[in-house]
């Protein structure tokens, strides 16, 4: 099973691909950023183009999204949002299933606690993984743990 993950964001949106097989196995991941001077549908419109290019590339049997929890920007929620939007669309259209975590299930899965910080998080990724990744930004690394935290949980959830 291929595992496509996101860390959803408006100006940098992380993804990650996972195949889970007996252990999850990472295969790669980024970044997508959008260009500030351009309008907002242009924006969304090159997120569309470059989440749909992965999805073809990829041809991912899930998507796993890390799903927006909370935000005290109202304008960074709403651009959140509709990345979340534009995703879940993608996901109906090539027919893969999709797994929405909160920040507290990615962290709880991967590191035992829910309440973990980035530093405990990250070092339980590189374990869990098996090597240490080096990633551009913090969206990246979110996918990334959003990524092994999806293929751990359809751990148990298969039989």
């Amino acid at each position: 099973m291929k595992i496509l993950a996101f860390d959803p964001g408006y100006e940098k949106l992380g993804y990650a691909l996972f195949v889970k097989k007996s252990n999850p196995e990472y295969i790669t991941s980024g970044l997508i950023k959008t260009i500030r001077t351009k309008t907002e549908g242009e924006r969304l419109l090159d997120i569309y183009i470059a989440v749909t290019q992965i999805i073809l590339r990829e041809q991912p049997d899930q998507v796993a999204i890390e799903k927006l929890f909370f935000s005290k920007n109202v304008r960074t929620a709403l651009g959140v949002s509709q990345v979340i939007g534009i995703i879940l669309l993608l996901a109906a259209q090539n027919n893969l299933k999709v797994l929405e975590l909160t920040p507290k299930q990615i962290k709880e899965t991967i590191t035992g606690y829910g309440a973990a910080d980035k530093k405990a998080l990250q070092k339980m990724l590189w374990l869990q993984i098996g090597r240490q990744i080096v990633v551009a930004d913090d969206d990246e690394s979110d996918a990334i743990a959003c990524g092994l935290a999806a293929c751990l949980r359809n751990s148990l959830l298969m039989p």
